[in-house]
């Protein structure tokens, strides 16, 4: 009972910051964006890094100016040439380091900062802009509010009902009940909200849907990297929920997929 009321306690208040924070917009949106991708590059790289060296402070100052760039209205040509940068500053004191020790991470070190960069920091860039819309703010709320329910749905009715495994070898726990659960309560909350916003249910609730399935195989991404880096949790940052990389794992490919449709497909 009382890591539940942790968990609980934390969790309302990731709720309340995440929801201000979208209500309000501008610079609140942008810092609070910051720190919780940062702290899952953080995290992130600190996985990597039980496998070689790792130049975390580059992969971070990178991250922090695609984020503020983004806000700033950069394009994202731009973004794509910071982030070549950034491999060419890391190659480049990869080779000192060999001239001098005889000793170098080159493809590790490179390999590590870019996918973090791409897989933790480019969705949260995703959200900065999206946010800058006339529709951001409802898009973000449905977004957020989707895959907390989708989470919420899916420990309950797993916890309850679960008998089948799903993608055992990667996470015991989950089970194709509670799959189905998730993608029920991110379907029902997408309605809900529809009728709250007052648009038209059905595009709302194909939201739902994609949120709903995508959402817990991000969550089975990141299972994959723990599993591989042999950690039960990311990180310890957040009470009850490990790092921030455990808690908004699925966040990261819902936002690109949101962003795919809302500003590619039907931009």
């Amino acid at each position: 009972m009382s890591e539940l009321r942790t968990r609980a306690i934390s969790g309302a208040v990731i709720v309340i910051c995440i929801l201000t924070g979208i209500h309000i917009g501008s610079y609140l949106w942008l810092v609070l964006s910051s720190v919780i991708a940062l702290a899952s590059l953080w995290e992130y790289y600190d996985l990597f890094s039980r496998f070689g060296h790792i130049s975390k402070g580059i992969g971070l100052i990178a991250g922090a100016l695609m984020l503020y760039m983004s806000s700033k209205g950069a394009s994202f040509s731009a973004v794509i040439a910071l982030l070549i940068l950034q491999s060419y500053v890391v190659l480049s004191i990869e080779t000192l380091r060999k001239v001098a020790h005889n000793k170098s991470s080159a493809l590790l070190n490179m390999s590590s900062l870019l996918s973090g960069l791409v897989f933790v920091v480019l969705p949260w860039v995703f959200l900065v802009v999206l946010r800058q819309r006339p529709f951001g703010e409802k898009l973000l709320f449905s977004l957020f509010l989707c895959t907390w329910s989708c989470d919420v749905f899916a420990y309950l009715v797993g916890r309850s009902f679960g008998k089948m495994p799903f993608a055992h070898n990667i996470s015991p726990k989950k089970t194709l009940e509670g799959f189905i659960g998730g993608f029920t309560g991110s379907v029902l909350c997408a309605g809900i909200l529809s009728l709250c916003f007052k648009i038209p249910p059905l595009p709302w609730i194909l939201l739902g849907a994609l949120i709903g399935v995508a959402g817990q195989i991000g969550d089975l991404y990141e299972s994959l990297f723990k599993r591989e880096a042999e950690v039960k949790d990311s990180g310890n940052l957040i009470p009850g929920h490990g790092g921030f990389l455990d808690r908004f794992d699925s966040i990261l490919i819902n936002s690109t997929l949101i962003f795919l449709v809302f500003e590619v497909i039907l931009s």
